[in-house]
């Protein structure tokens, strides 16, 4: 046997469905769920009956690239992306639903990677939510998409369409981050064709600080799901997760509460037009009445609806309004 037979990785192709399953289960922290894995389907216990229910897909090419994301930064991220739309409801996170599509190739050592990763997200962004089931198959293209399941108790769900003029308009979390990321990535780790190439420990290593922060939160977002759940505690009238960028989801906001969102440049830091443009962030956008004690920092009044869904300074905002994959994907930027 060469030595090159003796360190080849097994791959998915070589195991069955149930083999890869368990090696999943063994990563992942104990079942919550009055039924967990193992069965057709999950059966959860939730305190008032009322299920907040939201999915999202990453796929590799428009929404990652496996030479500058982990296994484990992956499962993160897919677990991350899920808690925080729940979370913008004001519901707490109990469950994940993953499903898996791999091509036959994919190392063993990438699914364990990848279930360390949604178990590391769960453990740090939502104690107490667990991955409750999923699903396995074969694909020519590694596909993840992520079901997350969160309980109301007993609050009602804060919407998007809550938001009431005079209200401030506050977010909770960074902004612009991600977006630095992946300019990072874009400008640091592609070849002279613009092909992605390796992100080695020891490239990430000679980063700048700002730059390694940066790079973090692009492949590893960090949403601050608690401080989500006091917000809407607290009264917030309206809330949704920042994900395609401040002026696009603020847009969605206005649009679907009828009202203007009136930003002030000088809160939104350093890098205006980035903090308003850049996608992937997924703090939370939310609007509080005068009379609440609100969470975040304030970076704008809440208006009567005129020309705009939003303005800078009073100006109609003509700047990049955040990532649509429709609009975007032929950028290559994803």
């Amino acid at each position: 046997m060469t030595d090159a037979e003796t360190t080849r990785e097994t791959t998915v192709g070589e195991l069955s469905e149930g083999q890869i399953l368990r090696g999943i289960l063994d990563r992942l922290p104990p079942s919550t769920a009055l039924v967990g894995p193992g069965d057709d389907a999950a059966v959860l216990a939730v305190p008032d009956g009322r299920v907040v229910a939201t999915t999202d897909t990453l796929v590799h090419g428009p929404d990652f690239r496996l030479a500058w994301s982990s296994a484990h930064d992956l499962g993160f991220k897919a677990a991350a992306v899920n808690l925080s739309d729940v979370a913008a409801m004001g519901a707490r996170p109990v469950a994940l639903l993953v499903a898996l599509a791999m091509p036959d190739a994919t190392p063993v050592s990438f699914v364990r990677g990848f279930a360390d990763g949604l178990a590391a997200a769960c453990a740090e962004l939502a104690p107490g939510c667990a991955v409750e089931g999923g699903d396995l198959t074969v694909s020519d293209t590694l596909t993840i998409a992520v079901t997350a399941l969160g309980s109301l108790d007993g609050r009602e769900p804060v919407r998007r369409s809550g938001a009431r003029v005079g209200d401030g308009v506050y977010v909770i979390g960074e902004l612009g981050q991600a977006a630095r990321g992946l300019d990072v990535l874009f400008r640091r780790f592609t070849d002279a064709e613009g092909a992605p190439v390796a992100l080695t420990a020891e490239a990430r290593a000679d980063l700048s600080p700002a730059d390694a922060h940066a790079l973090s939160r692009q492949l590893t977002p960090h949403p601050p799901i608690a401080d989500a759940l006091r917000a809407a505690a607290a009264g917030a009238t309206a809330m949704m997760d920042i994900s395609d960028g401040l002026a696009l989801d603020a847009t969605r906001l206005a649009d679907a509460s009828e009202v203007t969102i009136a930003f002030a440049s000088a809160a939104l830091g350093d890098d205006a037009a980035l903090a308003l443009g850049g996608g992937e962030d997924h703090g939370f956008l939310v609007t509080f009445p005068a009379d609440a004690v609100p969470l975040g920092r304030r970076v704008g009044t809440v208006e009567a609806r005129g020309a705009d869904a939003i303005t800078v300074d009073g100006r109609a905002w003509t700047g990049r309004a955040g990532w649509d994959p429709y609009r975007d994907w032929d950028a290559g930027r994803g």
